[in-house]
């Protein structure tokens, strides 16, 4: 091809979306911390799929529309750091095609180089040894190297085999992932994404895998070796993914497909399993474990569209069936979220806060603080752009602000406010990293105070507090000087320096702590995750209580999966 089209981009678009869903749970593997919330894979997937469903049906020749329609999906879908900065790269792209029916091979190079701008714009302070130096490199490599004569073929080639070399230098531009062993794990969702399009290019359109759960596939992009032990095994952990939704069936002049529970059973079955399926007039609930959370959401799409999904790694249910319980608290959230979509509509207020929390403790915690809307996520299911442009619509308030929680989630908040499409409405975004700040952000909050004032005391707010989890290690490794034991416990501080990693839980915060406290320190509040007992949080109570006299010690129920305890000093 000398030029390409709209219908011809659409299936670049595709087979990379595809091609990446085939590959995403390698990708996830990258992760180069061993805590179990390695989720780049997946966010970048979430992310690509929304993309996807936007122009799959679309039939316009034009290279405007469709690279339009694709960025459009991505940005609404987009799902953490990763799933942003992609989705950012495609408006870059699209940016380039306006007013374009065809690209010509030197205006297709020059498009992925303005993704590399708009990209690198996204990013506050970008890091090189990422997707944005994948991105970077490869755009202006192709740039440099395509000539008129060149086909859009050859072009892609070019990008691709650049992507792969930068790829491959991520190490040597960021030294923790040299030291553990690892490729940049967005980088390489990115160069996956470039093979799809580029084998679409040769006539070799690549299609879904949905057996994932059973047949094996493994990426040339990513050797085995880069997995730094984190990969798992159906014999070590189970199915990887307690995979949980909610869906409500559609009508065939919708577009969906008719319910039969037999079948929908039996795709179950042939690719997970613990399986709990219950049906309530139009409303299916459906709790499995997977290998590959896509596929089931994938095919459960045909039938409905969802109220909510809330996806964990195995690991941790593995841990709530050791201490009694039946599952994990995503079925709280999920009737939580079935109960929001059901409220009335609010009449318009002045001011109104969302924060993102997961865990039953930690949703009454921000209650009970005076935010309005509760948006499910965590470490391991980061909420999308599209989740908080929801949110903020139902809240009807002309100031709103949000509360993140985790750094994964900062960009897809602050892209929410950027597309919220209401000139009464102003979006404020207090770009909390953790759990414990956001809990002592919103203790600055004050609705008789000016917008203004209430934004700048609540980012104020988030300098006075360190935060640290303790968690258990999802594999062995060395990090930082700290040898990591696969299933011991480790207290990491907020820059996920690693203060110690032993066997026992207790032992594990009391080293954070410790490592945490100083003189001027008047503050300690941990919230206890949900595999903790009455008695060890009694326990920690009494030792914190004891150990620290003279801070004011609060220990309370969270009720977190994946973070045994969450800690917060003032």
């Amino acid at each position: 091809m000398k030029t390409i089209n709209g219908q011809e981009l659409k299936q670049l678009f595709l087979s990379g979306a595809n091609n990446l869903y085939n590959h995403y749970p390698e990708v996830d593997k990258l992760n180069v911390f061993p805590v179990p919330d390695g989720d780049t894979g997946m966010n970048m997937n979430l992310t690509l799929t929304s993309g996807a469903k936007e122009i799959e049906n679309k039939n316009d020749s034009s290279v405007e529309i469709i690279s339009a329609s694709f960025s459009r999906g991505l940005l609404m879908g987009a799902r953490g750091n990763s799933g942003v900065i992609t989705s950012q790269i495609f408006k870059g792209f699209s940016n380039s095609c306006q007013g374009k029916d065809k690209l010509t091979v030197e205006e297709f190079a020059a498009a992925f180089a303005g993704a590399k701008e708009t990209a690198y714009k996204a990013v506050m302070r970008p890091v090189e040894g990422t997707i944005l130096t994948v991105i970077r490199e490869a755009s202006a490599a192709m740039v440099d190297r395509v000539k008129p004569t060149h086909s859009i073929e050859q072009a892609l080639d070019i990008l691709l085999e650049e992507a792969k070399k930068s790829l491959d230098h991520t190490p040597d531009l960021l030294p923790v992932l040299k030291q553990v062993g690892v490729v940049d794990s967005g980088g390489a969702g990115l160069t996956i994404v470039f093979e799809g399009m580029a084998k679409a290019a040769h006539g070799q359109f690549v299609e879904r895998n949905t057996n994932l759960a059973q047949e094996e596939s493994s990426s040339p992009i990513i050797s085995p070796s880069s997995y730094a032990g984190a990969q798992l095994s159906e014999d070590e952990e189970g199915y990887g993914y307690c995979t949980q939704f909610i869906l409500r069936l559609g009508k065939p002049e919708d577009g969906k497909k008719a319910f039969v529970e037999k079948n929908f059973q039996k795709f179950l079955s042939a690719h997970g399993n613990s399986i709990v399926l219950v049906r309530d007039d139009d409303i299916v609930k459906v709790h499995v474990h997977t290998l590959t959370p896509g596929s089931m959401l994938n095919y459960a799409q045909n039938y409905g569209e969802f109220l909510t999904i809330t996806i964990e790694n195995m690991s941790e249910e593995h841990h709530n069936i050791e201490h009694g319980d039946v599952a994990t608290d995503m079925m709280a959230n999920i009737e939580r979220g079935k109960k929001e979509t059901k409220k009335e509509e609010k009449p318009w207020t002045d001011f109104g806060v969302i924060a993102v929390s997961s865990g039953a403790g930690l949703d009454e915690t921000f209650k009970e603080l005076g935010v309005d809307y509760l948006v499910s996520g965590g470490q391991t299911m980061n909420p999308s752009t599209q989740d908080f442009v929801k949110a903020v619509e139902e809240i009807r308030a002309h100031n709103v602000f949000i509360l993140p929680n985790n750094g994964n989630i900062v960009m897809a908040a602050n892209q929410a406010a950027e597309v919220i499409d209401n000139k009464e409405v102003k979006v404020h975004v207090i770009p909390s990293k953790t759990i414990p700040q956001g809990i002592t952000s919103m203790m600055q909050y004050s609705a008789e105070l000016e917008a203004g004032e209430i934004e700048e005391a609540m980012k104020e707010a988030l300098g006075l507090v360190k935060s640290g989890s303790v968690t258990y290690a999802i594999k062995d490794t060395d990090i930082n000087g700290v040898h990591v034991t696969k299933d011991y416990y480790m207290g990491m501080k907020e820059d996920k320096t690693i203060v110690a990693c032993v066997k026992d839980k207790m032992e594990a915060l009391k080293s954070l702590v410790e490592g945490m406290v100083t003189d001027e320190s008047f503050a300690l509040s941990i919230y206890s995750g949900k595999d903790i007992t009455e008695e060890e949080e009694a326990e920690v109570n009494e030792y914190m209580t004891s150990q620290y006299p003279n801070l004011d010690v609060t220990v309370r129920r969270g009720d977190q999966p994946v973070y045994s305890f969450l800690v917060g000093i003032e």
